[in-house]
């Protein structure tokens, strides 16, 4: 879903044509950076995003509520884009498997995202190796179980956010590179030196495959609006952002 993100972080864009329907067609994509990072606010910058384009509604999984809005912009306090935006709370492991589980059983319309926020938290309730795969293969699944429902050329995309490992911690550094094989796009979020009163950070995108990859400068404010800018060169290492954030989500 890297064409979601590049929307977000390229405000007025103009969609190339087929765009709006080529979810199907694009891979999933991973939204990487230590605590503090801007996680949370893309997601749901992405989300209103979506919601916003005239399809079906948005599944956004989290293991807790949110406390108050992470983006604040004209489309977040839009009432008709955020009764699109569907939250669930799955609380354990367990119960975000169950939920996926039981997609296919779901009434309604089929989502056209489906966004997980936090799944460091799942991973940190002791899953090894295939038991994480398992998690990231059945959220493929279930993304795909969705597309299927939603019909040819338009398809339900997904996005998770996930607190990259410390320096040093090999676990979870396996970990990653085992989930970097099941999301091939990818969007690295790292803390810069903030303004007044500001939280910034640099974003760079991987969307896999011919893609190009890009990058940008955030600012959030007090206020949480969002601004960006891009990023004065357009070459990134995103190896070089892992471990490298701090401090709270905006």
């Amino acid at each position: 879903m890297a064409e979601t993100l590049r929307r977000v972080l390229e405000p007025g864009r103009a969609a190339e044509p087929g765009e709006e329907n080529a979810a199907e067609a694009e891979p999933p994509l991973l939204l990487l950076g230590g605590p503090g990072s801007g996680k949370t606010a893309l997601l749901f910058a992405a989300a209103l995003e979506a919601a916003g384009d005239g399809r079906g509604p948005v599944f956004f999984l989290t293991r807790r509520p949110l406390q108050s809005l992470p983006y604040r912009t004209r489309a977040a306090l839009d009432p008709l884009r955020l009764q699109k935006i569907r939250f669930q709370y799955p609380p354990s492991t367990g119960e975000l498997l169950r939920f996926l589980c039981s997609a296919h059983e779901a009434q309604g319309p089929a989502p056209a995202l489906l966004l997980l926020d936090g799944l460091e938290e799942y991973l940190a309730e002791d899953l090894g190796s295939q038991e994480a795969a398992y998690l990231a293969a059945l959220l493929l699944d279930t993304a795909a179980h969705f597309s299927y429902r939603v019909g040819p050329g338009r398809g339900c995309g997904l996005i998770v956010a996930l607190q990259t490992p410390e320096e040093g911690d090999s676990g979870d550094a396996l970990q990653l590179s085992l989930l970097q094989r099941y999301f091939p796009a990818q969007c690295w979020l790292q803390l810069d030196a903030p303004g007044p009163g500001q939280r910034c950070l640099r974003a760079c995108l991987e969307p896999g495959g011919r893609a190009s990859r890009a990058e940008w400068w955030v600012a959030f404010q007090p206020d949480g609006e969002m601004t960006v800018t891009p990023w004065p060169t357009q070459a990134c290492d995103p190896s070089s952002n892992k471990g490298s954030s701090s401090g709270g989500q905006p």
